[in-house]
């Protein structure tokens, strides 16, 4: 698993939130971060496609280092 921080432009409603519990959620508006381990490229790939289909534009999707 890999530490994870995606960084979108926007604030998430709790129905995003909740479709992933491994991820945390930190609103800094106008953006909202998520943070958490994603388990493989196949995860963050499947995140990363929901938040677009929900009409957010990633930012900045950063490994966070142990």
């Amino acid at each position: 698993m890999t530490k994870t921080m995606i960084r979108v432009d926007g604030v998430m409603s709790s129905e995003v939130v909740e479709k992933f519990p491994f991820l945390q959620l930190r609103t800094h508006q106008p953006q909202a971060t998520l943070s958490g381990d994603i388990e493989d490229q196949e995860a963050l790939q499947g995140v990363l496609n929901y938040l677009s289909l929900m009409g957010f534009t990633v930012v900045e999707v950063v490994t966070i280092p142990e």
